[in-house]
């Protein structure tokens, strides 16, 4: 079979890039869920939430969002005023439409007030008086207007958004306003265009939903154009602030099908929030922790420069082989993002400039793989770097063995420079199927299929089925027969889920298995919770394998370990083969590079095509991988004379050194700064590698510390010590007050294990999880508020790590909590979306950000 061509032409530019697609839709809850690093590593654009104190779900309030989500670079905040109210249909009060309408217009008043209190801030809201009006407020239903669709008499709604267009620009002239945001484009969308030329109350930006496909959105945003043309409006922003569906978001290979499409169209787009609130529609991992769609983003949010025309196999066709890409001149560097088909293709580039790239070229392909809505992600596996020639403007390269789930990153810069040529991330890898293995004893079930292109609205699950049969009772062993290339310390990755909401999930919380490699060396797991079934995370192990053939079980039962309490469904096994010695690689060329730093191919030696030149003032940062809060050794490798200072998520470490340094990073995306202190400074790369042991940490549990009122210590199984310390907060006389020591003065890490299972009331088809929030006060200073994202449980733990100042010796760290009154200060959420406690604390480690220069 003939391998498919997706063809880059550099010669034919569409536009400057736009970076639209990383919009979302409630996936901010509020400052640090998720963390400003995960928000700004992802470039989100657009965030649109519910107004200020509505009571549609918990979090995501707009005021609140607002300034964190502008520290990490976003550009406009959507306020859903309908949101205000419970329930979908809208469950607005009133007796009458009128009634309900002049409610309805004060309340969107007070928001407008509110929104102006808020200074510069102010420019960056974009107010939407109306979601989905045609089949909600103004449809037929028993909670609409007067009984009457908009599609059969449009006269109500359109009156109603004449009335908020000018409600809104009396109290702020400046205001932006957003809409009609149908569910559709419906062709009703041009007699409301029409309607509000007339009346001079046109949107800022015009908003509709598609929840639909990547190939209607080319088409709907052409139609939409082409109307505007006909009417003499515009060109408008537009803004589709819903799309993509449960089995789209998480998966690189269905996402970049949607990306592309939206850049295409150059307009900006939300995806769609089927779940919960505050992970970026399935992007973020717990706090600080990012997916495959995650490190999807952050590869799109780094093109630059213009896009050009890409020419796919099969044109504006959803579940095929799509890509953009990008030229950016000055950088003289190509990106390409592209996935949705496996097998093979032919990349090829065409009209590549020698002038910006001369005669031999070097290329770097990376795989974004799928990792499970709920499963963090490393970095992008590089699969391939290598160097060709440029044949009469033209370079091809062949690609084999490609993952429909995954996508894939190609990077392309001038070679032939003697640039080294960097290795494959990994050496060998595998995929088992849990359908397809051996299942014995009772209870067994293969269920799905899962997610399809005729079932969106479930989940992506690898291979479409997955099973079950681990649970609390059950004799069950799940045996997959692999095979591995040679001896060496294999990566051992479950795809598993278990549904928080379950009968004997709610009762035990996380469900444990008991691993076994050919029957021996058998070892407990905790398998990952999610918000409901089929809603994929991982759990990894490490092994020694001989090469050669191996049985690896799950088995329901472990002699002297006990047994599985809980309910889990497992997915896949993923084999990977390592080498251990090996640092983490981030090339300073690739890097985000601002200030005046500049890309430079003229070095040879140098790791991958180049190196980064970095005047006084310049920057060049990289978003580096962690898999766990603690010490990691970290490397910048500079050529040649020149200074710098570097910055870590924020924190200032120092100087740069040259030679391994001990820095903590948090587990999942860290922000890693360069700034030039010199008139020139060349970086090379970063290199993050394992911990030496340089930096002192101290562990304290929770159960030693001093408790007031409510806070009490109690049982957890799998807490430190299988305690931990639960009833802080409603108010300040119940209060957790640990001792903590830290060997020296200066900045460290407060890494805090937690659990949090608090889940408000939910009207609709999302659960609702609250996020809980501690006050953390240290030696008595005025406390810092941080909030605690959802565990899934009070029985399952996570770290967040806080950074905080120590006195040298020891020290007080109190946490308490109430619960937050409405933006007014005065009023409060009457249906429990609010937390007054503190999450569950088990211990807290105290590491220092930075070693002292001479232990480096």
């Amino acid at each position: 079979m003939k391998a498919e061509t997706l063809t880059v032409d550099l010669g034919t530019e569409t536009g400057p890039f736009h970076g639209g697609a990383s919009g979302t839709l409630y996936g901010v809850y509020g400052d640090g869920v998720p963390s400003r690093a995960v928000v700004e590593g992802m470039y989100v654009r657009t965030v649109t939430t519910k107004a200020q104190d509505g009571v549609q779900h918990p979090g995501a309030d707009a005021l609140e969002i607002l300034p964190s989500f502008v520290a990490a670079g976003g550009k406009d905040v959507y306020i859903y005023f309908p949101d205000l109210h419970r329930g979908f249909p809208y469950e607005w009060p009133g007796a009458t439409g009128e009634e309900k309408l002049a409610t309805y217009l004060e309340r969107l008043g007070r928001q407008v007030e509110q929104v102006r209190t808020l200074g510069a801030l102010k420019s960056h809201v974009v107010y939407v008086p109306f979601n989905e009006p045609e089949g909600n407020m103004f449809g037929t239903g028993e909670w609409s207007y007067d009984g009457v669709s908009w599609h059969t008499e449009p006269g109500p709604f359109f009156a109603a958004w004449r009335a908020a267009h000018h409600l809104i620009r009396e109290i702020d002239p400046g205001a932006r306003i957003a809409g009609p945001n149908t569910c559709v484009l419906y062709p009703e969308v041009r007699g409301f265009l029409e309607y509000a030329k007339e009346h001079d109350v046109l949107p800022d930006v015009i908003t509709w939903h598609e929840l639909s496909s990547p190939d209607e959105v080319r088409t709907n945003v052409a139609k939409y154009r082409a109307m505007e043309a006909e009417l003499g409006i515009g060109p408008l922003p537009v803004n589709l602030n819903e799309y993509a569906h449960n089995y789209h978001l998480s998966v690189p290979g269905q996402m970049i099908q949607w990306i592309a499409a939206i850049e295409e169209s150059k307009v900006d787009a939300d995806m769609a929030y089927w779940n919960i609130a505050g992970n970026l529609n399935d992007s973020a991992v717990e706090a600080n922790k990012g997916n495959g769609q995650w490190w999807l983003f952050n590869a799109y949010g780094q093109l630059s420069g213009t896009t050009v025309r890409v020419t796919a196999p099969h044109p504006n066709a959803q579940y095929t082989l799509q890509g953009v890409a990008t030229l950016d001149r000055e950088k003289r560097q190509a990106r390409v993002l592209f996935g949705g088909a496996g097998g093979s293709a032919d990349l090829v580039f065409e009209g590549v400039q020698p002038q910006v790239f001369g005669t031999r070229v070097h290329l770097r392909l990376r795989e974004i793989p799928w990792t499970g809505q709920l499963g963090s992600s490393a970095e992008p596996l590089r699969l391939r770097d290598i160097e060709l020639p440029v044949v009469d403007g033209r370079v091809v390269l062949p690609l084999t063995d490609l993952d429909e789930m995954s996508a894939y990153q190609l990077l392309l810069a001038p070679g032939g420079n003697g640039a080294t040529c960097l290795p494959p991330s990994v050496s060998w890898r595998a995929t088992y199927e849990a359908e397809d293995a051996t299942y014995t004893g009772t209870g067994y079930s293969k269920n799905g299929p899962e997610g399809s292109p005729s079932a969106v609205d479930r989940f992506a699950t690898s291979g479409g089925y997955h099973v079950g049969g681990l649970r609390t009772g059950s004799d069950g062993v799940l045996a997959f027969d692999v095979e591995v290339p040679q001896d060496g310390t294999y990566d051992i990755r479950i795809f598993a889920n278990s549904h928080n909401q379950a009968d004997l999930v709610r009762e035990s919380g996380p469900t444990n298995v008991f691993l076994r490699i050919d029957g021996e060396d058998a070892r407990e797991l905790l398998l990952p919770l999610g918000y409901k079934w089929a809603v994929w995370g991982h759990t990894d192990v490490r092994a020694a394998l001989t090469a050669g053939p191996h049985r690896i079980t799950l088995a329901a039962q472990g002699p002297d370990l006990g047994v599985t309490k809980g309910d889990a469904v497992i997915d896949k096994l993923d084999l990977a083969l390592r080498d251990d010695r090996r640092p983490d690689l981030y090339d300073a060329e690739f890097a985000a590079l601002a200030g005046g730093a500049r890309p430079d191919y003229g070095t040879p030696g140098a790791s991958g095509p180049g190196t980064a030149v970095l005047p006084r003032g310049a920057t060049a940062t990289f978003w580096v991988h962690a898999d766990r809060d603690g010490e990691a050794t970290v490397t910048v490798d500079l050529l040649g004379p020149g200074e710098g200072l570097l910055t870590v998520n924020g924190e200032q470490t120092g100087p740069v050194e040259r030679g391994p340094v001990p820095l903590f990073l948090a587990g999942g995306i860290n922000k890693v700064t360069v700034t030039g202190s010199s008139p020139r400074l060349v970086l090379d790369r970063l290199a993050v590698g394992p911990s030496r042991g340089l930096l002192p940490t101290s562990v304290t549990p929770a159960e030693q510390g001093t408790t007031t009122g409510t806070a009490k210590v109690t049982g957890h199984p799998y807490a430190t010590g299988g305690k931990a310390v639960d009833g802080i907060g409603r108010g300040p006389a119940n209060t957790l007050t640990l001792t903590v020591t830290a060997r020296r003065a200066g900045r460290h890490a407060l890494t805090i294990r937690y659990s949090n299972g608090e889940q408000a009331p939910s009207t609709h088809y999302n659960p609702d999880p609250l996020c809980r929030h501690a006050d953390i006060s240290v030696n008595g200073a005025a406390p810092r508020r941080v909030l605690f994202p959802t565990t899934f449980h009070f029985g399952n733990f996570w770290d967040l790590s806080v950074p905080v100042t120590l006195d040298e010796g020891t020290n007080t760290v109190t946490f308490s909590a109430d619960e937050l009154p409405d933006f007014d200060g005065a009023t409060r959420n009457p249906y429990g979306q609010r937390s007054a406690y503190a999450p569950v604390v088990d211990r807290v480690t105290v590491t220092p950000l930075t070693a002292p220069a001479q232990d480096s």
